[in-house]
């Protein structure tokens, strides 16, 4: 039996922005991926700048999304990869900080307020080590990109499995 379920994955950042760009390049190497084993029915990639009214139209009646973006940290780790899930009822933790001023922990808040928070939402965040402008990301960073999108494409199938089981999917 085949599961129909709505998954966004969305790539937040700048690709102008050297390690910024991490979320648009998960995104791609997900896309390349599916060409040899595709993902789910009702997955869809997307991109976005990470503004909260984007983000919210993008995940809007997901029953799992994934967020793939940089993150700054202090000391930085450049590659390192954090994962954050939240369900309908958590909150996100201030202090978690994505490289753009506005974005990803406010559009959860708005998000969370309007009633049109996915299902269940995991974040990477990815520490970057240069977030200037120009394209390309950093070594370090360019080396987290295959494994963060297998790690992506886990979590889509493990929420495909759940559901083909009958089972609710955690946080729901």
């Amino acid at each position: 039996m085949a599961v129909s379920t709505r998954i966004a994955v969305i790539g937040v950042g700048n690709e102008f922005r050297r390690d910024d760009g991490v979320g648009f390049a998960v995104i791609a190497r997900l896309r390349e991926h599916a060409v040899g084993r595709p993902l789910p029915a009702g997955t869809r990639l997307s991109s976005c700048d990470g503004d909260p009214g984007r983000l919210i139209g993008l995940w809007e009646d997901a029953e799992l999304a994934v967020v793939v973006d940089a993150a700054h940290a202090h000391p930085a780790h450049p590659g390192r990869i954090h994962r954050l899930e939240l369900d309908q009822h958590g909150s996100w933790q201030s202090g978690t900080a994505s490289t753009h001023g506005l974005g990803l922990g406010e559009a959860v808040e708005l998000s969370r307020s309007l009633g049109r928070m996915p299902g269940h939402l995991v974040v990477y965040a990815v520490e970057g080590a240069d977030s200037a402008l120009g394209t390309g990301l950093t070594t370090a960073v360019a080396a987290a990109v295959e494994p963060l999108a297998e790690r992506v494409e886990a979590d889509i199938m493990r929420h495909r499995d759940v559901l083909a089981r009958g089972e609710t999917p955690a946080g729901e």
